[in-house]
């Protein structure tokens, strides 16, 4: 019996070690597909996403081709970690921190003051959307990149979110240049997105967190803010 389960165990490193080479090698190949200025397709914490360079324009405009959706419709933008939020977002409300902390890396798309330097074709508007992602392959495309990546769902607007790559294939065909084999995408639902350039912050989009836990943080926020102003006083 002892045999059975060390054969079973080192069959499993295996196993895993072999999906960890594949998965590398797809990260390497989607990284090298976007620094062409191609598309990609990738899992992430909630579905699967549709990606390019965030500041390549030719990619960008191609992903409003490849969904056909509105050129009016900003596409939000997906980084590693809060580092990256500085330099695409300014001034950045108390609110959108404190959100941060609570549910970043995670489903929840923060709209935000732009700075100047964001391109006009990403943002015509003074806003911007912007998330931290909760899943390897996502964040690794990023970090490998060096460029926050267009973080959109990867399916035709209007149509069903796509779970796995077989279901953004059947959507999007070859209209994409690389779709990225990860396993099934464990949210299941869109990000929550919340404009916290208005008071009070709007939910804008319902997702995967609930709007009860957006209020619940609201509250929390205004509590603590009010103990401080307190013990200043």
């Amino acid at each position: 019996m002892g045999r059975i389960n060390s054969y079973s165990r080192r069959h499993h490193v295996i196993l895993t070690s072999k999906k960890m080479g594949f998965l590398q090698r797809e990260i390497e190949k989607g990284v090298k597909t976007l620094q062409m200025g191609g598309v990609i397709a990738f899992p992430t914490d909630t579905v699967y996403g549709l990606g390019a360079d965030a500041f390549n324009s030719k990619a960008v405009k191609r992903i409003y081709e490849i969904k056909n959706r509105p050129k009016h419709r900003q596409l939000p933008l997906l980084i590693a970690d809060v580092e990256q939020l500085t330099t695409l977002a300014n001034p950045i409300p108390e609110f959108a921190w404190f959100l941060a902390r609570r549910f970043w890396p995670g489903g929840l798309t923060l709209v935000l003051p732009k700075t100047d330097s964001v391109p006009v074709y990403l943002a015509p508007e003074p806003t911007i959307a912007v998330r931290v992602p909760d899943h390897p392959i996502c964040l690794a495309i990023i970090q490998h990149l060096g460029n926050p990546i267009i973080g959109t769902s990867a399916n035709i607007s209007g149509h069903p979110a796509a779970l796995t790559a077989d279901e953004v294939r059947q959507q999007l065909g070859g209209k994409i240049d690389f779709v990225i084999n990860g396993d099934k995408c464990p949210g299941g639902k869109e990000s929550t997105v919340v404009d916290v350039t208005r008071e009070p912050p709007t939910i804008l989009r319902q997702g995967i967190i609930p709007p009860d836990e957006i209020d619940t943080a609201y509250n929390d926020y205004l509590e603590v803010n009010s103990e401080a102003h307190r013990y200043r006083m």
